[in-house]
């Protein structure tokens, strides 16, 4: 038998993994810009993190998380997602004691789901958390971070920003109970879904994708109507911060959190280029999150980005970075085999891509620098090494030059453009 990947898991290789790593990297570079930290949390933690922190009636702790229970009987998860996992150790590493806290993370997550394009199984997030900020001027800032990182990578024209607010704890509570007095007028005709959240979880029905349930949704109330004076205040400074910041976005009355310790501001950047699977980044704040994993009152916003979507995004729109391209190095001869290597060693130290075919006549070795896509081959044979030379080849002109080993560095320099180094 063939052995495969496990199904919706994938090796990451070649032109993917330069796509990833720019996602990845980009998103690090910008969140360093903005002050964040990085923290790396273990991939499993305590069933009770995620099923406190995700939420007990959420379809990933419900139907996606993978749980285990070890050796001495203790029940431990996958984790399915970032913010929980930073929230916990926020309170467990102490950091409360220096609020605010900026955080960025980056890492694989764990989903039980069906796999399809852009989602799998083991899937892979960045994402920031701010911990200890309350003000709208925080919600502005980290949309800020989104944009400019989506801006980066040049993806940001191909999505559109999605904004609403459950505005605070009486706002959302006023909300919730005009959405179940609507709702319980059709409960015969919701979805067997959409019948459990009325009991639990009631702005959770706003996220059905039950055909019979959009049409219900249609008329249900906006939670625009529902907010008080402070969260209209509060909305309002958001909107304005953004547009004064040259940030496009679009209201969406119907996105929501179904938990309840989301509060004010939730966003979702958004692309019709990847069909069913259009979310790339998304965030909120969740000023309850801490005290639910057994800290004090503190604020939170934060914001997670698929990398699998993003890359796959920017093959879709024909933005794939390029690939490093390496130095080849040659020895035609086996007495220069050696010289060769040192030549090899001198570049990689002072910061180059190198590369070396260690077997195979010349015509082999040349094949295999353009194989590799080359941007320049360093010859060396038994008359250059007596003189203490290399000949450098541009595979991109085919132009030769004879250079001094001592100076190759120097010489060598034009082509770390195209290393990207």
């Amino acid at each position: 038998m063939k052995l495969q990947p496990a199904r919706g898991t994938r090796d990451i290789y070649g032109k993917d993994l330069t796509a990833f790593l720019f996602v990845e990297n980009t998103a690090r570079e910008y969140a360093r810009r903005y002050g964040f930290s990085e923290i790396q949390t273990p991939i499993f933690e305590s069933t009770e993190v995620f099923a406190r922190g995700v939420g007990e009636t959420s379809d990933i702790v419900s139907k996606e998380m993978y749980t285990f229970t070890d050796r001495g009987g203790e029940s431990f998860t996958l984790r399915p997602e970032g913010t929980a996992g930073v929230v916990r150790a926020f309170v467990s590493e102490g950091m409360e004691q220096n609020q605010p806290v900026k955080l960025f993370y980056a890492g694989p997550m764990f989903r039980y789901e069906r796999p399809q394009k852009g989602r799998y199984r083991q899937l892979h997030q960045v994402g920031i958390e701010i911990l200890g900020a309350s003000t709208p001027q925080t919600d502005i800032e980290v949309l800020c971070l989104a944009w400019d990182f989506l801006s980066a990578l040049g993806v940001q024209p191909y999505t559109r920003l999605e904004l609403n607010t459950l505005g605070d704890a009486e706002s959302r509570a006023a909300y919730r109970q005009a959405l179940v007095a609507y709702f319980e007028q059709y409960e015969d005709q919701l979805s067997s879904d959409s019948r459990i959240r009325l009991q639990k979880n009631p702005l959770r029905i706003l996220d059905s994708k039950d055909e019979g349930d959009k049409k219900i949704i249609e008329n249900a109330p906006v939670m625009t109507d529902f907010l008080n004076e402070d969260s209209r205040l509060f909305f309002e400074t958001v909107k304005k911060g953004l547009s004064e910041m040259g940030i496009n976005f679009i209201v969406n009355p119907r996105l929501v959190r179904g938990l309840d310790y989301y509060r004010h501001t939730v966003f979702e950047f958004i692309t019709d280029s990847l069909g069913a699977q259009g979310t790339v980044l998304g965030g909120g704040r969740y000023d309850g999150l801490v005290e639910e994993l057994g800290g004090s009152k503190t604020a939170g916003i934060g914001f997670g980005a698929g990398i699998d979507r993003l890359s796959l995004l920017l093959q879709e729109i024909g933005k794939q970075p390029p690939q490093p391209r390496p130095i080849a190095v040659v020895p035609v001869g086996d007495d220069t085999l050696m010289p060769v290597m040192k030549v090899a060693h001198t570049l990689r130290t002072n910061g180059f891509i190198v590369d070396m075919a260690y077997s195979g006549n010349m015509a082999k070795r040349m094949k295999k620098a353009n194989k590799i896509n080359a941007c320049a081959v360093i010859i060396m044979g038994s008359e250059e090494c007596e003189k203490g030379i290399v000949t450098v080849r541009d595979l991109d002109t085919g132009n030769q030059t004879e250079v001094a080993v001592g100076e190759i560095s120097i010489f060598m320099q034009k082509y770390k453009a195209q290393q990207g180094v």
